[in-house]
């Protein structure tokens, strides 16, 4: 089905976001000057944001209706078939978008390259109406991206475009029985991440970064391995695990395949969450009694790549 109108999806700008909590940009001025920061920072950054979308907006208005959805809104907006949607922002509003998107096209665009690595967004706001015209060809090029979800025995579930956490809602040991393959045992420990191959340049890739530092220390010669992850592929890895008279750390990391899922059942009484892709405020309450098969959706995202590059994979 061909596309008839365009979705923008952005979030506020870090300047937006200090007028809400001060009330006016006049007082969030004052305070971040009387502590010693740059409030011109914040003003560029805000200016640059802002022109990159009327830039794109301008672009649009030539090929297709469209309006602007800001991020909040995403988990009670209703994408139609025919929509197309565009999001501007850093790489975390693609992965927050994609949950939401039923798989349609995503136009992804970095609105400030100096600021932003952009591995998920392959276009600028010059060359947006490219990828554009390419959808409405309906032959374009694109990433098709799998999502990891965490489904709970009450028949809630989660998606995650880059990763879950799976433990507790504050900096608490988190207590659980996991089950992973045939082996199972108790754990306390930070929480456990699972990844998808679009997140592990992300969140895992720091966990990464700790283990190879900390056994840096004594194994000076060890080089450091990146996760490579298959497009069907999870990594799940405990953080922090600890042993103790009831807690093993048997199971620390481990892949989950196509027929695979990875089973926690939470032993904590209160404050037990899982979240996805950072966004602490979508989440799924975690508590005693809760059990989660954690596993490969079978929902897809599909990433529209710039002709002449795609969205690179570190």
């Amino acid at each position: 089905m061909t596309p008839d109108y365009a979705i923008i999806v952005r979030n506020k700008t870090r300047l937006e976001s200090l007028i809400e909590r001060f009330n006016t940009r006049a007082q969030a001025k004052f305070y971040i000057e009387r502590q010693g920061g740059d409030f011109a920072m914040y003003e560029e950054e805000h200016e640059v944001f802002y022109s990159s979308l009327h830039t794109v907006q301008t672009s649009l208005s030539a090929i297709m209706k469209h309006k602007i959805v800001d991020r909040t809104f995403l988990p009670s907006y209703i994408f139609s078939e025919k929509n197309l949607v565009v999001v501007i922002g850093q790489d975390g509003l693609v992965a927050n978008t994609a949950k939401y998107s039923r798989g349609l096209p995503m136009i992804a665009v970095n609105p400030d390259r100096s600021r932003y690595d952009g591995i998920l967004l392959p276009f600028d706001p010059g060359n947006v109406t490219a990828g554009v015209t390419l959808v409405l060809s309906g032959s374009y090029p694109a990433r098709t991206v799998r999502f990891a979800e965490a489904r709970l025995n009450d028949g809630q579930r989660l998606l995650a475009f880059n990763d879950l956490f799976i433990g507790p809602s504050s900096h608490v040991s988190a207590r659980y029985r996991i089950t992973y393959g045939s082996h199972t045992e108790n754990q306390s420990s930070s929480g456990i991440i699972v990844s998808t191959q679009a997140g592990s340049t992300g969140w895992l890739s720091s966990i990464f970064n700790m283990a190879y530092g900390v056994t840096g220390i004594f194994e000076k010669k060890r080089a450091m391995k990146k996760p490579n992850l298959a497009e069907d592929e999870l990594l799940f890895a405990v953080r922090e695990p600890f042993r103790s008279v009831t807690t093993e750390t048997g199971i620390t990391a481990g892949l989950i395949r196509p027929d695979q899922v990875l089973t926690i059942e939470s032993l904590m009484p209160l404050n037990g969450v899982i979240f996805s892709d950072g966004v602490e405020t979508d989440f799924l309450k975690f508590n005693s009694g809760a059990v989660a098969k954690v596993g490969i959706a079978r929902e897809t995202a599909q990433l529209v790549l710039n002709k002449t590059g795609k969205p690179s994979v570190r």
